[in-house]
Order: structure tokens, then sequence, then C-alpha cells
């Protein structure tokens, strides 16, 4: 396969001037794309802010040859979205990538954790991504073209303690992304996630010293640069790190029907039964598995 280029393409990367996202933006930059480095330059809470990071990554894209500018928006900021959305339109009339990367970590025990810092991590990771990709969304439409990458963790497919917040909201991205690869398919707007393991700011404490050089943020973006090229599928959840890649699902067990007369002892019962995840499969979009429980339930009637 020859090599996947991004010339004449439009990225902007939200998040960038430091750890994944910088490693993606400097990614699709190598590749021939014109970059729009977007990062509110705060703390790992998200408190502060400033430029600097975002125009050094920016400088680091001009070095190579490339071309790029910065923003600052918060993709907290209604605003502040419009404006980077314009920023890029006014800097190169079209935009054809938006990988959603910017977070923040407020980590506590769910009983110890105020609602503000449950509502602060939502805020960044799901409804500022909800803002940039709803931003960048009639321009797709009107190109007819569109590749969009969300990033979850493990923590929201498999949660990880002191994180119900960032858990919440990195879940809630895949479901933003069932939805939206449906919605963007008739206009070519492809929508995947991406679920990194490299050490950043915000996971370093994390890692023993031998980890770090392993979980380098770089060898997460060929998986994001792969998902957002124009042979792209879509929604996929692709894990990556340290060189190793992975397919995640959510898949449902096939299942036991036990009638309309069911009691909560049947459901214990046959538990085990149900819980069974062989042969267990992954549906396109939620109305496959409503049909597969009418189908269940009608086969029970006409017994």
């Amino acid at each position: 396969m020859g090599e996947l280029r991004f010339d004449g393409r439009v990225a902007i990367v939200t998040g960038a001037g430091r750890g994944l996202g910088r490693a993606h933006a400097l990614e699709l930059a190598r590749r021939g794309a014109k970059v729009v480095v977007n990062d509110l330059g705060a703390a790992v809470d998200g408190s502060g802010g400033s430029s600097e990071a975002a125009e050094t990554v920016v400088a680091e894209i001009e070095a190579m040859g490339g071309e790029a500018i910065a923003n600052g928006s918060s993709v907290t900021d209604r605003a502040g979205v419009k404006r980077l959305v314009q920023d890029a339109l006014d800097a190169f009339g079209r935009i054809d990538i938006l990988v959603n990367n910017a977070g923040i970590l407020r980590d506590k025990s769910f009983g110890k954790m105020t609602l503000d810092d449950f509502d602060a991590v939502l805020a960044v990771h799901l409804t500022g991504a909800a803002y940039c990709t709803h931003a960048v969304w009639p321009v797709m439409k009107e190109q007819k073209y569109g590749r969009i990458v969300l990033t979850s963790s493990s923590t929201g497919l498999y949660g990880n303690f002191g994180q119900a917040n960032y858990g919440a909201a990195k879940l809630g991205l895949v479901g933003l992304m069932n939805t939206l690869k449906i919605e963007g398919a008739k206009d070519d707007i492809r929508v995947n996630t991406i679920v990194p393991i490299a050490a950043t700011r915000m996971t370093e404490p994390l890692f023993p010293p031998e980890l770090l050089a392993v979980f380098r943020p770089e060898l997460v973006s060929p998986a994001v640069a792969f998902l957002v090229h124009e042979n792209a599928p879509t929604g996929m959840i692709l894990c990556a790190g340290g060189g190793h890649f992975a397919r995640a699902a959510i898949v449902e067990s096939v299942g036991v029907t036990l009638g309309e007369d069911v009691r909560a002892e049947d459901i214990a019962a046959r538990w085990d039964a149900i819980a069974d995840m062989t042969d267990a499969s992954a549906f396109a979009q939620g109305a496959e598995q409503t049909q597969k429980f009418a189908e269940a339930a009608m086969r029970e009637r006409r017994r």
C-alpha cells in the first residue's frame, strides 16, 4: 500500500499543544495536511491558559515545511468554537478533518468527587467534542466529505478507580460516534473513535518509568492518521499504544427468551445462559437490536 497522504486536506486538532494532540498534528502535517493547532494552554485540571503551547507546535510544523495556524479557543465555549472553525476557513478555505483530543482530569473517588468536578470533565471531553463536531458538521456536509475522530479511553470502555467523571464522558463519546456514523454516511462523513494508551501530562503518574518510553504519544498518531484518511472505515473503536493496535466493540450475547410470564426468579435461574458471550454479535445500529428482540418475542408467541 502506498503512503497515506493528506495533501490539500485541512485538519483541526484540539488540545494539540502537547502530548497526543501535538503528536497527531505533527503526523498529519508530515503527511501533507494543513493544520489548525487548537489549544487553550491550560493545566491538566483545566485551569489557566496560554497560547504558547499551540504556537510552539505551529512553529514545529512550519520548520518542517508545513502550513499551520494556532487557535486558543476553549472547546467548552460555543463562541470560541465558532471562532476556531472560522479561523480554519479563513486561513485554508475548508475543513476536512477534526480530531477531538482536548481533555482534562479531575480524579477522585466518586464519593469524594464534587459535582463541579464531574461537570467540568464532561464539559471538556464530551460536550466540547460535541460542540466542535457540531460546528464543522455543516461545512463537511456541504463539501460532501469529512473525517472525524473522537478520543475515548479504556476507562470509558472498562472502568478505572477514581475516574467516574472521565469514564462517563469517554463512553459517551462512543455513543456519539454510533449515531454520527449513521447520520454522516450519506455525505461521506466518517466518524471513528481512538482509544489511546500514551504517556502524557495526564497519564505519566500512572506509568512505571520503564513504560514511559514504550507508550510514546507518537505511536498512537499513525492510528489517528488511518482513521481520518479518505479510505478510512467508519464507526470503529481503535485502541492504540506502544505499537500495538486492536479493535474494541460493544457486543451482545445471543440471549434467552423467557416469555411474557417471566419472573425475576426465571432470569436468575437462566443467568449463566443469558450472560454466555459465545457467538456474541455487534450491531450497526440500535434498530438491529430491537429487531432481534422483536423476532425472539414473536417466535415465543407462535410456540
